[in-house]
């Protein structure tokens, strides 16, 4: 079978193009250019190169910087100064990597496209990984059902952990586990999401703290430089407990901070973005950040807005993130949380 495989330079892809080649497929290798860091880059494709030259696969390298900085990059800045918390990943894999990439895949007759994602397919759907500590299948609630049937997911009955001596030994010229290094989990940001935001505004413009009644209680440096549920960096006047923040007003450059208790919601609403018009209203588990256990929730969908009633409270809910539903194991779809 002719496979399009997604690669990123690291371990997971090209041990991934090993397994591919191990079973007899064509691999055919896709490198996606997104982001400006033309070293990192470079690094990347002389991994990519030895992957190619050393399983003897065709490897193509893509230009797709124009595309990613309007559907993914703007869409990270303008996230934060609307005083949202972006999911950049999950945003990427629909329109990029299983959009862009996956037509691009089917131009050059590949039958399937495969990653290294830490996930697995089944029954038309996003399954969770074996591998629950490297599970990736909240990043892809987005991907439409017929990309899904066409995904192979190498890795996603295996162990991280079982994985990287063995890739090691095979893939020699990746390192050793002593100098391996992982990707960092937002292929733009290079040290924290600010110093990008610092390209685009004045991030430390001072405003007030207000607690959940409206008082000033004390002064931040800037709105951008915080995120629902942050504790570190608030200064509070006279205060005796931890404070958390709750809420941020980009608008008049506000932080709303508050007690873990103030928290704590039990009531999601999101805007759908790919639960079917087949639906059903009822019982499921969902996720509101990545790494955030799965919470039993009533769902159900009114007016194009997913909405869901949790059993236990979450905390640190943040607009912007995803809600993902689960029956199982299974990925059914979400949305972009609002409230």
């Amino acid at each position: 079978m002719k496979v399009a495989l997604l690669m990123s330079g690291g371990i997971d892809s090209s041990y991934s193009a090993y397994l591919l080649k191990q079973e007899g497929h064509e691999v055919i290798g896709i490198y996606l250019k997104l982001h400006e860091d033309e070293k990192k880059h470079a690094v990347n494709i002389a991994n990519i190169e030895k992957v190619s030259k050393y399983l003897e696969i065709e490897t193509h390298v893509i230009d797709a910087k124009t595309l990613f900085k309007e559907h993914v990059y703007d869409y990270f800045v303008r996230s934060y100064e609307q005083g949202l918390t972006p999911n950049p990943c999950a945003y990427c894999n629909p329109r990029m990597k299983f959009g862009f990439a996956f037509e691009k895949a089917m131009e050059m007759g590949c039958e399937k496209i495969a990653t290294g994602h830490y996930a697995r397919v089944e029954n038309g759907h996003i399954k969770e990984a074996f591998d629950m500590s490297k599970d990736q299948s909240y990043f892809l609630f987005g991907l439409k059902k017929e990309v899904i049937e066409k995904i192979i997911f190498p890795l996603g009955d295996m162990l991280k952990v079982d994985i990287k001596p063995i890739a090691l030994e095979k893939l020699p010229w990746l390192g050793t586990l002593e100098t391996y290094k992982e990707s960092q989990e937002i292929c733009f940001v290079t040290d924290t999401y600010i110093e990008v935001l610092k390209k685009h505004h004045n991030v430390d413009q001072k405003g007030v703290i207000k607690d959940v009644e409206g008082n000033v209680i004390g002064e931040h440096k800037g709105y951008m430089h915080y995120t629902i549920g942050k504790r570190k960096g608030l200064t509070i006047d006279g205060a005796h407990d931890p404070h958390f923040v709750v809420n941020i007003d980009a608008k008049t450059n506000t932080v709303i901070a508050g007690t873990k208790e103030d928290l704590i919601q039990t009531k999601v609403i999101a805007e759908n973005f790919s639960l079917g018009e087949d639906f059903k209203e009822g019982e499921y588990g969902v996720k509101v950040r990545y790494r955030s256990a799965k919470t039993k929730a009533h769902v159900s969908v009114v007016d194009g807005k997913i909405v869901a009633q949790l059993h236990e409270g979450v905390y640190g809910l943040a607009s912007g993130q995803a809600l993902v539903v689960y029956q199982d194991d299974l990925v059914i779809g979400g949305g972009w949380i609002e409230a």
